[in-house]
């Protein structure tokens, strides 16, 4: 039976750094957790500018560096992952790998370059960071804490663990495949799942795409194809913003999309009669078009991803 640890037991860490790096540390992440509600909502460059330490503005993230070391730190206080539009290549290939854990990238290809010493120090140390997560222009969906588990100079990569393995596996051993869909599962919760709705809900301008609700903790970004299925890809083509009922209707097969972006419902409750919810929340919905949609084309759902759940859901009907 695996002892897992309890990610709150790594939320704040003294750490083996300076009183005022580790102040910094524990205190940039109690403000990012008030300021994003506690990582449900992403955040801008200019909003970041608002952290103050002892009363002085503090750059949490380097406007044009990926890796933030301020010049008092013994070592890297943030990372950061540039957003990619649709289409294009990331410049980095921030990844996952065989064993579950996450990769990012060296600074350029020398070692020895002040900001691959950074992040080696926050490793040696093991001092927790933040990620940024590019998910639109200037805007960021932070991670926290994270830790450097090794570092693999062949492929000029550190490993990072969203602190969900830490004290399980030995990096370059061979991950048991019970542990290894665990720690999979996990990253996803603690990464993808937050950069994919902050993505889909930016996309949609915060509004649920069948009946334009705008209030952000009541959407979420439904999957058009689940994640756990072949295809189902953490990508914004790949989603929609749906408030929590849209939601549930639409991975129940309640309600479904056709690609030309027409709502259904499915044929047995349109002949039921209910509360005002069915009639005015589903039933009025059937037949019409979504409500909201990106305002770029290559952002919207793809259309052979709509078709596979419209598949599914004419099926269950």
């Amino acid at each position: 039976m695996l002892c897992l640890p309890s990610r709150s037991a790594f939320r704040l860490m003294p750490g083996s750094a300076g009183d005022f790096e580790t102040r910094v540390r524990n205190e940039a992440m109690t403000w990012l957790t008030l300021r994003t509600n506690d990582g449900a909502n992403s955040i801008s460059a200019t909003d970041l500018l608002d952290f103050t330490m002892d009363g002085e503005r503090f750059r949490l993230m380097d406007a044009q560096r990926g890796i933030r070391k301020p010049a008092s730190f013994s070592a890297a206080l943030s990372v950061r992952t540039t957003y990619t539009p649709p289409g294009r290549g990331r410049p980095y290939d921030d990844r996952i790998g065989d064993d579950g854990l996450l990769r990012y990238k060296w600074r350029g290809d020398d070692p020895e370059h002040a900001e691959n010493r950074a992040l080696r120090a926050a490793m040696n140390l093991e001092l927790p960071l933040i990620w940024f997560f590019g998910v639109g222009l200037a805007r960021y969906q932070p991670i926290f804490p994270v830790f450097l588990l090794a570092e693999d100079p062949s492929r000029q990569e550190f490993v990072i663990d969203p602190d969900v393995a830490r004290g399980l596996v030995s990096v370059g051993s061979q991950t048991e495949e019970t542990l290894r869909r665990y720690i999979v599962r996990e990253t996803k919760q603690r990464l993808h799942q937050p950069v994919f709705r902050a993505v889909v809900l930016r996309a949609y301008q915060t509004r649920c795409a069948v009946c334009r609700l705008g209030h952000s903790e009541l959407l979420d970004a439904a999957h058009i194809v689940a994640d756990r299925e072949e295809g189902g890809i953490a990508s914004v083509r790949n989603g929609m913003a749906m408030c929590k009922i849209h939601h549930a209707a639409y991975d129940r097969h309640i309600l479904g999309v056709r690609p030309d972006l027409v709502v259904e419902i499915r044929p047995d409750l349109l002949e039921e009669i209910d509360g005002p919810m069915l009639q005015y929340g589903l039933k009025e919905r059937h037949g019409q078009r979504l409500l909201s949609l990106p305002h770029s084309r290559l952002e919207r759902p793809d259309p052979a991803l709509l078709e596979a759940s419209y598949a599914q859901f004419r099926s269950a009907g």
